[in-house]
């Protein structure tokens, strides 16, 4: 996990999406054209959240995402994803 100079508002939450599969179950290489776009990533860092609405993630969490949810960010060379906590499905 790296650390970053973005400190979300509210109830944003910054997330690493995780890499992409490489390989089939069945061991076949998958193109770059042919990756689906990850729906989990790594917590790296949250807001404060609402009044009267602590946030549930923390920094370190592993969660699930909508397909479409948040806005990519490149910082520094890597990609991340901010949205609002409630576009996160679950915690693993």
């Amino acid at each position: 996990m790296s650390k970053v100079n973005i400190k979300p508002l509210a109830d944003r939450v910054l997330v690493q999406p995780a890499a992409a599969e490489e390989k089939t179950a069945s061991g076949l290489y998958i193109p770059d054209t042919a990756k689906e776009k990850p729906q989990k990533g790594t917590v790296v860092a949250v807001g404060n959240g609402k009044k009267d609405e602590p946030l549930t993630v923390k920094v370190g969490d592993t969660v699930l995402y909508g397909k479409y949810s948040g806005t990519e960010l490149n910082v520094e060379g890597s990609d991340y994803l901010i949205m609002r906590e409630s576009d996160i499905f679950a915690i693993l």
